[in-house]
Parts: structure tokens; sequence; C-alpha cells
């Protein structure tokens, strides 16, 4: 594994002066194609090539089955307000219920699976949670949520966590982009929800600028660079990445809390996707593990690393 101790100057950004706004927010028409592809694209030659192949098939589910989708249910302008005024995710605070939207959701994508090609594992799985009573599909998506999931049962729960996806993407996309406000570090201001890993960007007005990009939602929110996305530490920041990488996706370690969340350089790669980009990098997950680093951030397609 290679270290790199700083960030170098990016001579693209010369004469910009980037002015990113606070937040960027979802959109679930393209999101969950564009992660299809690119998981297809990453499963050539790859030595997780079937579960790639499994998960591209997943994110075409999540893409296909919003049409036609119960409008989702915003909280109402006040609840937004006191959000607002204290500083908190709009669609956070365990908001979360089972209306219609949702349970079409998760119905649709249990339904789709069932025709991709997956692991024993998952077909098993697929089949328990098809099964499952209106509470148990609850207790599922509240595991989700609060990141509490038993080690037995990961795999009953990336189907629940797919729906939650789409289901939060599309509550996050109906939000005012201007009425979000910051949170905390390493908070989704949308939806209060902790990052797959962060990017740095190249879109127009924010060319350099870094973003943290929400694990259920995808709003992605601005984030200083250099500066560790679990504990805001600014020191013993190191950037690391598997010998003879490209230098377009790094672990961001942290000495002070020994956590690491990946760095994605998209300004250099624009088909990099989060969550796709994560699952095909773990042989950097493994490499950081053995320096005894924690990874910090969420991945459902990743339970259990």
């Amino acid at each position: 594994m290679s270290k790199i101790d700083s960030l170098q100057p990016d001579p693209t950004v010369i004469g910009e002066v980037a002015e990113p706004p606070l937040a960027r927010l979802p959109d679930p028409a393209t999101l969950f194609n564009i992660r299809a592809e690119r998981l297809r694209e990453l499963s050539a030659q790859h030595q997780l090539a079937s579960f790639l192949l499994f998960l591209s098939g997943l994110s075409s589910c999540q893409h296909a089955l919003q049409d036609g989708l119960p409008d989702v249910d915003l909280p109402g302008e006040p609840e937004r307000q006191r959000a607002r005024d204290h500083a908190m995710p709009p669609l956070g605070g365990g908001r979360f219920t089972a209306d219609a939207a949702y349970d079409a959701t998760l119905e649709r994508l249990l339904t789709l699976a069932a025709g991709v090609d997956m692991p024993e594992a998952a077909r098993t799985a697929l089949a328990s949670v098809s099964a499952a009573d209106a509470a148990t599909r609850t207790a599922l998506a509240e595991a989700v949520l609060a990141n509490e999931i038993p080690v037995q049962d990961f795999a009953a729960h990336v189907f629940v966590a797919a729906a939650l996806q789409v289901h939060y993407a599309r509550l996050a996309s109906a939000l005012e982009m201007k009425k979000l406000v910051p949170v905390g570090d390493g908070v989704c201001p949308a939806c209060g929800g902790a990052p797959v890993a962060s990017m740095v960007v190249g879109w127009q007005g924010a060319h350099g600028a870094r973003f943290c990009v929400c694990s259920l939602c995808a709003t992605q929110w601005n984030y200083v660079r250099i500066k560790c996305t679990l504990c805001s530490s600014t020191e013993g920041i190191i950037y690391r990445e598997v010998e003879g990488g490209n230098g377009t996706l790094w672990g961001e370690t942290c000495d002070k809390c020994r956590g690491y969340v990946k760095i994605l350089h998209q300004h250099k790669n624009p088909a990099l996707d989060p969550v796709a980009d994560d699952v095909a990098s773990l042989a950097l997950d493994l490499l950081l593990r053995e320096d005894s680093y924690r990874r910090g951030s969420v991945n459902p397609f990743l339970l259990g690393y």
C-alpha cells in the first residue's frame, strides 16, 4: 500500500474560485441506473465479478421500480422549519413510517429482484423477506436505519436497505436545497445518514471541492478537505491507496480516531460512483484493516465490513 501524506495542488482549478453550495440533492430518476452501469463496468475482470453483477442487477431494479409509485409524504413546512431552527435534518429524527410509498417500493423491489442472478444465500434471504409480515419488514427497516443489523441476518437487510435508498432518495429530491442547514460533521443535512464516501468533484462552480455522499438518501454535502469525516480532526490525516492505484480512490485515514472513509476523485474520473466504487475497492478495506484502522463509513452492500 502506498501512502500520500498531503494533497497536491490540482492544476485544473487554477483561475477558478469554487463557491460550492451546502448540498446537492439526488436525482432518483437517474441515480440507480448510473450506478447499475458503473457496477457492470467494474465487474469486468474483477475478483468480485459475480457479486458486482448481482448488485448491478439490484440497482437496475431500484431504477425500474420507480414508475408509478405513490407520492412520498414529506414532513409539513412547520416541521421542516423546526428542523432548520434546531439544525436538524428534516427527514431524520426517527421519522420513518412504513407508508404506502415505502410499502410499494419494497414490494416492487422484492418482485423485480426475483429475476436477478444472485448467490444462493441472497436468494434464500429474498424469499424470507418476501414472506415476512408487515411488522417484521418494519423491524428490518428500523434496524437498517439504526445501523444495528444482526450479523447472522445481513443478507435479508440488503434488500430492505435497497428499498430504503430509493424511498429516501425520493424524499430528499423533493426538499428545497436552499433551505437545508448544516447539522454536524459527517451527518447528512437531509436525512441524518452517515456518508458512504466523500468525493472531490468537478462541477462548474465547485471544482475541487469535497462533498460527502449520504449512504441512505444520496444527498451530497460540502465538507472541508483534509479533515476527518468521523471525528473532525485536521491532524494525523494520511491518504492511502492500494499499490499501483491510479490516484482516483484513496482511504482517508485519521490517526486520532483510527478510522477511515474513502475519498473518490470524481473530478479526475466522472464515472466514479460512491457506492459502486466503494464495493469494488474492498481490497483497500482489507489492507487498512491490517493496519488497525476501522471502517467509518456505511454501505448497505458491504454489511459486515
